[in-house]
């Protein structure tokens, strides 16, 4: 998911640099929703992990 985020990031630069800004917005608008959504889910899954006791896997 953060593949994504980036992806999206650098859709809205290059938009960006060649004056294509509502697509720029709208690219830049769904990266962040993208980066907010992975640092959701990874704090919930480092909870859940650190709930289960258990040590990670090597």
């Amino acid at each position: 998911m953060l593949g994504w985020a980036v992806t999206f990031f650098i859709i809205a630069i290059i938009a960006a640099v060649f004056g294509f800004g509502g697509i720029a917005g709208a690219a830049t608008g769904i990266a962040q929703f993208l980066f907010f959504v992975f640092i959701a889910l990874l704090v919930i899954s480092l909870i859940a992990n650190a709930l289960r006791g258990r040590a990670p896997r090597a």
